[in-house]
């Protein structure tokens, strides 16, 4: 779920419809002073321990394993593209049970459901054998039990900070969005990144949070993702780049913001729960942990049966205060500019996968530049029937007619797939039409590919922290544009095209549907209340929001 589009949603809904009471009234009155001049997060002032990535990771079997290949390759690093959202669950399950010195995590969700309860099981299971677990969640878009996370801190082998946390540890909408409303500047921004690290030695990194949504097994909703498993010498800079925003003064110890460090029988009683719930999981037919326990697909990939790509890659992210990078403060990364020049150096042909689309004057810019030169420029997106953030869509739908007009063959996803060859879901999911795009990802004259959290949007270029791989592979850039082919086929895809008319020019969606070609003039939508809503939404100004 990208950053604050769902809060944002969620938010007017709830002032306009709970704002009652008195006493509502003085608590948000009090939250608002408390909070509204504040510069740095609640718990800033809390005593913390530097703390750094292992150092010696060649005294690890993995570390040791890989490090040789390295080598061996020339100083190259390996890469493996995990597309299926069950495989993106099993790998990481099987890489906490093989973790045996340390285990970072960084995600902008870590979701309290079956695979996050799952997940949060063997993370304590690692720490129990002396693993050291570091744990960085951001705070913009917990729900009710995504809290249950902060308890592991209880163990002597787990830490878990938030980025950039409120002050309001509950879960009512209508404080959230007060206190939100009265501090925006610093509320409003956003650690977006997504990276998981095993002994220094092996890492994932890409657009999947944690939770049911993204390991693609929920029928009420499948968001549609990408990892790529890393190894070799980048895996340390991927580490170095998680003790930055560890070591932030934006990250912030959970025990600083609940008063006090969970007790140890806080931690008894979520060990039990954790056992509960992991019984229930298995009781409704679906064995995870038979599947863990397979092996697959981590044994195939550590072993070579299933190969690693060995290819020279560039690692981009943005510093934990891009905010005050992106205003002149201070001196420090800015990863959209990579990308940006990436793009730029492209010769015939760009492919972008992006869930959100709201390019700005920068992107605009950026796709004109490259369509002067006559590069092929195809991008796939949400449709209005496939997206889950409504604000997004209405701020994509200004863009349309434009990018047509530069010459873009512009595709929207359809929410349920005619057929499922390259979009990381199975086909008994997929017959619930819940189908929705959240991957990120460029590819560059089918010679090199970008993979990381960054949308092609204002959010993640100006307002989130961010992190990706360029990878300098035509194996696994080819690899994607296979998979981009099979999905902007007319049964997964709208291909947008113009068709002139009284005032100008409107748009119409082409698609085939029972194997025949099927146009629309009125865009498709789960409802008329849907699209009612995206046009309502699309007279707002809030592209510097999205």
């Amino acid at each position: 779920m990208t950053p604050q589009f769902e809060f944002v949603e969620k938010s007017l809904s709830a002032m306009i419809t709970k704002m009652t009471g008195r006493f509502s009234f003085v608590v948000m009155i009090i939250l608002a002073v408390l909070s509204g001049c504040a510069s740095l997060p609640p718990g800033s002032n809390f005593a913390k321990t530097k703390s750094s990535a292992l150092a010696n990771s060649e005294e690890t079997r993995l570390g040791r394993q890989f490090e040789n290949a390295g080598r061996e390759h020339g100083d190259n690093s390996g890469f493996r593209i995990i597309p299926a959202g069950a495989n993106g669950f099993l790998v990481r399950m099987q890489m906490i049970n093989a973790a045996e010195r340390t285990l970072d995590l960084q995600y902008y969700i870590f979701r309290d459901d079956d695979t996050g309860q799952l997940l949060t099981s063997a993370v304590l299971r690692a720490a129990d054998r002396g693993v050291r677990v570091r744990i960085l969640l951001d705070d913009g878009d917990t729900v009710a039990g995504d809290e249950q996370i902060t308890k592991l801190a209880a163990h002597p082998s787990i830490e878990v900070r938030i980025f950039n946390p409120f002050a309001y540890r509950g879960h009512s909408e209508l404080l959230r969005a007060t206190e939100f409303t009265f501090n925006a500047s610093r509320l409003d921004y956003r650690m977006h990144n997504k990276l998981f690290v095993v002994d220094n030695a092996i890492a994932l990194i890409g657009g999947r949070n944690i939770g049911d949504q993204y390991f693609q097994i929920d029928p009420d909703s499948q968001f549609a993702d990408d990892d790529v498993f890393v190894a070799g010498p980048i895996t340390k800079k991927l580490s170095s780049s998680f003790d930055e925003f560890w070591n932030s003064d934006l990250s912030i110890p959970a025990e600083a913001l609940s008063g006090e460090k969970p007790s140890h029988a806080t931690l008894r009683e979520r060990r039990m729960e954790l056992k509960q719930q992991n019984r229930e999981i298995k009781a409704t037919g679906v064995d995870y942990l038979k599947r863990v326990a397979s092996g697959e697909p981590f044994d195939g990939i550590i072993s070579g049966r299933l190969p690693l790509i060995w290819a020279h890659a560039q690692l981009i992210y943005d510093s934990p205060d891009k905010k005050k990078v992106e205003d002149g403060e201070m001196v420090g990364k800015l990863m959209h500019r990579a990308v940006a020049n990436a793009a730029l150096e492209v010769k015939s042909e760009l492919l972008m996968v992006t869930p959100f689309l709201i390019p700005g004057k920068e992107g605009m810019q950026l796709i004109e530049d490259l369509r002067k030169r006559n590069v092929r420029v195809r991008i796939l997106t949400n449709s209005l029937d496939s997206s889950m953030i409504l604000p997004a869509q209405a701020g994509y739908m200004h863009y349309r007619i434009p990018l047509l007009e530069e010459g873009v063959e512009l595709y929207e996803i359809r929410s349920l797939l005619g057929n499922t060859r390259g979009s990381g879901e199975t086909k008994a999911i997929s017959r619930y039409g819940n189908y929705s795009l959240h991957a990120k990802l460029f590819v560059f004259d089918r010679q090199k590919l970008f993979i990381g959290s960054m949308n092609f949007d204002q959010r993640s270029m100006h307002l989130n922290t961010e992190i990706g791989l360029i990878i300098d592979s035509p194996v696994l850039a080819q690899q994607i544009a296979t998979r981009f082919d099979a999905m902007v086929q007319p049964a997964n895809a709208y291909q947008l095209a113009l068709r002139p008319n009284d005032v100008g020019q409107s748009l119409v969606w082409r698609t085939r549907k029972n194997g025949k070609t099927v146009e629309y003039t009125t865009e498709p939508a789960r409802s008329d209340w849907q699209r009612i809503k995206a046009n309502i939404l699309s007279l707002l100004p809030m592209d510097d929001e999205l």
